[in-house]
């Protein structure tokens, strides 16, 4: 109801009395050594706080994976937009005008901006060959199931970069109370930003908390990088005394923060005369840009997840992410896969093509059923029905009738060209391998005097629904009132450690740990595990009745599901406890006088365990394949020095309503034992599909390559041409 009425306080609404506004003051340059830091004469700049590396009381280094971003650069910029400076006056206006008129002077260096080539010698800045991250997963004789094959086919596929746009701009707020220094802002993971902050200030844990306020969207944009604005915020407000709000207006926040990795993206692919896969040699390039960030566990993502959800018995996948001198890119809905499953699924269409099959029949043949095995040698055992994911998919958009229906259509229309695409793919729940096991996620389901409870977890809510989904399941699985349940903020002196709100897990892992510290709860009450309603709550009132009672907390803390198995060194076996299924089929038409594609129809049909909440789980889906359009279609960035230049939402293109289809979305429910009620991963999902599925719907319209996404009018102009100048020789 706050949202709905437009009482919910962001952080550039909280009130603070007596603070200060930061700004930042950033590289013309995207490599070299700081020559001289020059400060406009024509200000008085004993007005404001000014802070530069210098002023850091511990490391200088906003840690995540690697001690390698500096929060200030101290004396050598690695890419345009880097911050030197931090500036904070009591006038917003005078701090952004003021930050203009300090000059970084930069002695340049040869940038590297081509995460695909070669670095020379002196474009080394990483190890030995700008390789922020390798990986390589082999199983089976890749190359001489290859020489056998009798079928080989190759493709190059690329993607683009692409922003998150959420509604609510990057911010942070920070003050000290006490000994304690508070920080506040907009942000997908509370604990991320504790980590960061208490080397680079030399501090404990308990002297920094750090409090999630109402967030306007993340898609991943806000795990790591709210980190770097807490850590500027902070170390103003230290050097001032006095609280500072550091608030990012659209134009910085599109130029400076994370973005979606670039990729390359090639196969080499072995089939029979039957379409049976016999060999996948897949080679993944990610652009990392300057600093690690995020980018090893992006990668591992994508690598993990570009064989597909196919069985193949040879397969080899060499991942590789790069340093460039861009900004760095980081975190995004998807993480990696969608990258990969656009040069598969895009390449899948191109091999039915050589085999003169249709492109249903040749995955159909291929997909993957329980008892076979993954790239990473998983053995898929869950009882998902992949093959009626496909025949519902396929039977939603009437795939054999339409398809003969759309070649009638282009006969006879010479400007305006239908196409129908399909992909199908998969998505892994949770935290790669190990990695919920090295979280050790922890929440916290708290008894309230008036017989209801509150649960205690840092994973956040930034629109995707977790405030709903947890007081669902803490309602249902003691079977109370929802209106006796509350869900409290992200505030990491309040709340456990559950974990970042990312990996499409808040559901699957922390919900399921939502309902084990409500039985937890129950039985500190002496209850039994079928006590329900009025017997939880009454025996909740009765405990806080006796004088001088503590507060009553159930607990649960993750434990590795007895299955999953994974070998991080040579990345064999359980990738990921639980995988959702999925098959997208987009419809597009394509104007020939303006080359601009519209996607007209656009069936999602997956399989995510069991449906917590279906008006959600429906938004979910409808969102992310939103976004997929746009990546596939519209969002095409301008580079300058590694830099965006288009930074404003007049020419960084994001769909409208106008622009969206309709988006039909239906479920496969096969509970998951070890997710919440059943459930598994939904919220990276839908992001993997639409790109791939667009991409062959165009192909089929024009018979273009449609190798590179976005396939904007001018791209698709020039393949067009450029196919029927090589038809016409």
């Amino acid at each position: 109801m706050a949202k709905l009425t437009g009482r919910e306080l962001y952080v550039d609404d909280l009130p603070s009395a007596d603070h200060l506004w930061g700004a930042t003051v950033r590289s013309p340059s995207p490599r070299g050594r700081i020559t001289a830091v020059e400060f406009d004469p024509s200000i008085d700049w004993s007005e404001f706080v000014i802070v530069t590396a210098d002023d850091i009381p511990g490391r200088n280094a906003v840690f995540l994976m690697e001690y390698d971003q500096p929060a200030l650069a101290d004396g050598y910029v690695r890419h345009v937009h880097e911050p030197v400076v931090l500036l904070a006056h009591p006038s917003r206006d005078i701090v952004r005008r003021a930050a203009a008129l300090v000059t970084v002077r930069v002695e340049l260096e040869a940038p590297v901006l081509d995460f695909c080539a070669v670095p020379e010698a002196g474009g080394i800045q990483h190890g030995t060959d700008n390789v922020l991250k390798h990986i390589l997963i082999e199983k089976g004789d890749i190359e001489a199931a290859l020489a056998a094959a009798p079928i080989v086919v190759e493709g190059e596929y690329f993607t683009g970069s692409q922003e998150h746009v959420y509604l609510e701009t990057q911010g942070m707020r920070a003050h000290v109370d006490g000994d304690v220094l508070v920080i506040q802002g907009s942000m997908q993971c509370p604990y991320y930003v504790v980590k960061a902050l208490v080397p680079l200030l030399d501090r404990d844990e308990a002297g920094i908390r750090v409090i999630q306020t109402a967030t306007g969207g993340g898609f991943g944009g806000k795990e790591e990088y709210p980190s770097m604005i807490a850590a500027h915020a902070a170390l103003l407000s230290l050097k001032s005394g006095r609280p500072v709000k550091l608030i990012y207006d659209r134009w910085e926040d599109l130029a400076v923060t994370t973005k979606r990795h670039p990729s390359r993206v090639r196969h080499r692919t072995g089939v029979d005369s039957d379409g049976r896969l016999l060999a996948q040699d897949i080679e993944i390039v990610l652009d990392g840009g300057a600093y690690v960030t995020l980018s090893p566990v992006v990668l591992s993502r994508a690598v993990i997840h570009a064989g597909g959800p196919y069985a193949c018995d040879a397969v080899r996948i060499d991942g590789r992410a790069m340093l460039t001198n861009s900004a760095p890119f980081g975190a995004f809905r998807g993480f990696g896969a969608p990258q990969a499953f656009f040069g598969l699924e895009r390449h899948m269409d191109v091999v039915a093509a050589r085999l003169a099959m249709d492109p249903a029949a040749f995955r159909r043949v291929n997909l993957i059923r329980d008892g076979q095995q993954t790239g990473t040698s998983q053995t898929i055992s869950d009882g998902a029905d992949r093959l009626e994911v496909l025949d519902t998919a396929l039977a939603a958009c009437r795939w054999g009738t339409r398809r003969e229906q759309i070649r009638r259509h282009n006969e006879s229309h010479p400007l305006a060209k239908r196409g129908l695409g399909l992909a199908v793919f998969h998505h892994g729940a949770g935290f790669t391998g190990n990695g919920e096991v090295m979280l050790q996620s922890v929440v916290h389901v708290a008894a309230t005097p008036r017989g209801g409870v509150e649960v205690r977890a840092a994973s956040v809510e930034m629109g995707q629904g977790t405030t709903t989904i947890f007081t669902q399941l803490a309602a249902e699985r003691l079977g109370l009132d929802p209106d006796t349940v509350e869900v409290a903020q992200p505030d990491t002196h309040r709340v456990p450690d559950s974990g970042p709100s990312v990996a499409s897990r808040t559901a699957m892992v922390v919900g399921y740990l939502v309902e084990q510290a409500c039985d937890d709860l129950r039985r500190r009450l002496g209850l039994t595990d079928a006590a329900r309603g009025d017997a939880v709550a009454e025996a909740i009132r009765t405990w806080y009745a006796a004088p001088g009672q503590e507060e009553l907390v159930g607990e649960a803390t993750y434990l590795q599901p007895s299955h999953v198995e994974w070998d991080e060194e040579t990345y064999r076996g359980d990738a990921y406890g639980a995988f959702a299924w999925a098959a997208y089929v987009a419809e597009v038409e394509v104007d020939l006088k303006t080359y601009s594609t519209r996607v007209t129809d656009f069936v999602a049909v997956q399989e995510i365990g069991r449906v917590l909440n279906q008006t959600l789980a429906t938004g979910q889906i409808q969102g992310g394949v939103a976004q997929g359009i746009g990546w596939a279609l519209l969002e095409d960035f301008s580079w300058r020095d590694g830099a965006m230049q288009n930074c404003q939402l007049t020419n960084y293109i994001i769909p409208t309503s106008d622009d969206l289809p309709p988006i039909r979305v239906e479920f496969l429910e096969t509970p998951y034992s070890h997710g919440a009620q059943g459930a598994k991963g939904i919220g990276e999902l839908p992001m993997d599909g639409p790109g791939p599925a667009i991409a062959n719907a165009v192909a089929h319209a024009l018979g273009v390559p449609a190798v590179a996404i976005p396939l904007t009018p001018e791209r698709l102009m020039a393949e067009h041409d450029g196919l029927a100048a090589r038809e016409a020789s």
